[in-house]
């Protein structure tokens, strides 16, 4: 119980920052947990944290389901079905791999690069059909335990879109549909993934909380600054995992 605690609170944390939850929560789950495969608690628990985003997120979600929205819906329609292709595919490739150290450094690389667009106020003309299918590659190789699905999906939206609490926000809703199909996917396919629901929990509310904290974070610092500290942090993800 203690152990699905501990990785329901790293899931918690990790989830929205550009260092890969599912990579930390999969080294650690190899740690705490036996008998189980690690990428698969990893991505079980994303349910947690997509309650969290449901809550925090309520209005949109509001807007979405009774089409108010016509224009969010189609950007989500269409990363969900380029991310889930891609995703499936990269799930089967990678169910027996861990590949976290390098990916993690990649993250960071493109993070600076992120920063860099942001100081320099250079932005790319891309229509929102192509950055939704952008993000939604991006997205999809998120699978891989390392990778980060926020670094990845803040790093595309900041090619196009200007404020940082509305790229944030973009790649926090885009999670849900395509979390909420991977769980579902991943309870028919093993059922004992519901023995976790003590991380579950604690995912839902440690989720919720630091979703809070980063928003209220997003509108006091610069993005230029946002995107260099995450930056550090992933390449510092990847040191600690290499040394270990």
């Amino acid at each position: 119980m203690l152990f699905f605690l501990i990785l329901g609170i790293i899931q918690g944390i990790f989830e929205w920052l550009p260092i890969s939850s599912e990579g930390v929560v999969a080294l650690f789950s190899q740690w705490l947990v036996k008998g189980v495969n690690p990428i698969d608690i990893a991505l079980f628990l994303h349910l947690g944290t997509l309650l969290a985003v449901l809550v925090y997120f309520f209005k949109d979600w509001k807007n979405l389901l009774f089409f108010k929205d016509l224009k969010l819906f189609k950007f989500l329609v269409i990363t969900t079905l380029i991310s889930a292709v891609i995703g499936f595919l990269l799930y089967n490739l990678i169910i027996t791999m861990s590949l976290g150290a390098g990916l993690l450094f990649l993250t960071g690389f493109g993070l600076l690069i992120t920063a860099y667009f942001h100081k320099k106020k250079r932005k790319l003309k891309i229509k929102d059909n192509w950055l939704a299918v952008i993000v939604g590659v991006l997205q999809g190789l998120a699978v891989i335990p390392g990778l980060s699905r926020s670094g990845a999906t803040i790093f595309g939206l900041s090619l196009a879109k200007d404020e940082p609490k509305e790229i944030l926000k973009l790649s926090y809703l885009m999670s849900g549909p395509i979390i909420l199909g991977s769980s579902i996917f991943l309870i028919i396919k093993n059922p004992s993934s519901l023995n976790a629901w003590p991380a579950l929990i604690t995912a839902f509310i440690v989720g919720l909380l630091s979703l809070k904290i980063l928003f209220r974070i997003s509108e006091k610092i610069n993005f230029f600054k946002f995107a260099l500290i995450f930056s550090m942090l992933c390449f510092i993800g990847g040191l600690i995992i290499l040394v270990f």
